[in-house]
């Protein structure tokens, strides 16, 4: 979104960064050619959610008077989208939501993002909703009363945007699959994570798969997985990854096994099956399209899911067809489309155009 915002003469936009998982960040940045106006410098080692919602409402809050913003963007369900997006709205600074109306409604699964999203929508000035359904989550909770545009999601912009450069049609060697796992929803710390290990153990017994698992910075994470699985062989551990590197990895899998919120949107994009290490899902679109399915945390339950799509072709090709419900990579520009009507800098679209706007419960601002 900011590339996008980069090339239109009406956009003064800022890029504001929090400073967590900075490697991570870094990389992302650098893949995309992006610069970062302001650093907060908010380093998450060993925080609580607490103290980062602390920090960061002491942070912000001197930068938003010092730029004075006629909004403020904040994406997913992160506390550094939610923390942001108070300290916008106590400034009286209309919020923009990109990924708004997810809704697993469940506040204990995923934790603390369900808590997160539902608080920043009932903040927000602008929603951009990355489904219809998203969007019907939004019109039937009272406590929204923004105005609500369909617009798909930013991060399948991203990532289609990577694959084109860093897509490897290398087969597999010696014969064996790739499965790529990943692990690290908060909820799922503890036996959640033990169960995991414990299915790509089994699996892993294996001879015609080989299982790659990028470790996540949360230390609590890596231990109990370098515990379970360092010593497994066709298993491999691997340090926190690059966008690129991840991209590359993603499109290479045979098969996807992830608690991520992130992958149940870029997975179907690919054709990968994804198998979701999670009891519900804020996603139900990529349900529908066949493309990821809900097996949970039980390791018995990983294993037989894991095992169908490994021993039967048809399953595993029902699984693989491309499916894009969040977006075909044009989200960015319907979001800055209706940022630009929102502030009348442009004629309404006619319909049928590339947003739709579902409700209009706040009135615009006067030109």
């Amino acid at each position: 979104m900011a590339r996008a915002a980069a090339q239109r003469p009406d956009f003064d936009h800022r890029f504001v960064a929090t400073g967590q998982h900075s490697d991570l960040f870094d990389d992302v940045v650098s893949a995309f050619s992006l610069a970062v106006d302001h650093n907060l410098g908010l380093l998450t080692a060993g925080q609580s959610i607490e103290a980062l919602e602390t920090r960061i409402a002491l942070a912000l809050p001197p930068l938003i008077d010092k730029l004075r913003p006629d909004m403020v963007i904040v994406q997913g369900d992160t506390t550094s989208a939610w923390a942001a997006a108070l300290a916008a709205h106590r400034h009286g600074v209309p919020v923009g939501h990109v990924e708004a109306g997810l809704r697993s409604h469940d506040m204990t699964c995923p934790f603390p993002e369900e808590r997160n999203r539902v608080a920043i929508d009932t903040l927000s000035t602008l929603l951009f909703a990355p489904t219809d359904d998203a969007s019907r989550n939004l019109i039937t909770e009272p406590a929204v009363t923004g105005r609500i545009v369909v617009t798909g999601n930013t991060g399948i912009d991203a990532l289609l945007a990577m694959r084109d450069r860093v897509r490897d049609w290398r087969l597999h060697d010696g014969g064996t699959r790739l499965i790529l796992a990943t692990c690290h929803r908060r909820e799922n710390i503890g036996p959640g994570i033990a169960s995991i290990c414990a299915a790509l153990r089994q699996l892993a017994r294996r001879p015609d798969v080989q299982i790659a698992l990028p470790l996540h910075p949360n230390p609590d994470v890596q231990t109990g997985v370098k515990q379970a699985l360092s010593d497994v062989e066709r298993i491999t551990l691997l340090p926190s990854l690059s966008y690129p590197e991840m991209v590359r990895l993603m499109d290479r899998a045979h098969l996807i096994l992830s608690d991520s919120g992130g992958l149940q949107e870029e997975a179907p994009a690919l054709g990968i099956p994804l198998l979701v290490l999670r009891d519900n899902t804020e996603r139900p679109e990529a349900l529908a399209t066949g493309n990821i399915t809900l097996v949970g945390t039980d390791t018995d339950n990983i294993v037989a899911a894991a095992t169908r799509l490994l021993d039967d072709p048809v399953a595993h090709a029902a699984m693989s067809h491309p499916a894009y419900p969040y977006g075909q990579g044009d989200a960015a520009e319907r979001i800055l489309n209706a940022i630009e009507d929102w502030f009348g800098l442009r004629p309404r679209p006619s319909p049928g155009l590339a947003e739709r706007t579902i409700s209009y419960r706040m009135p615009a601002p006067q030109a």
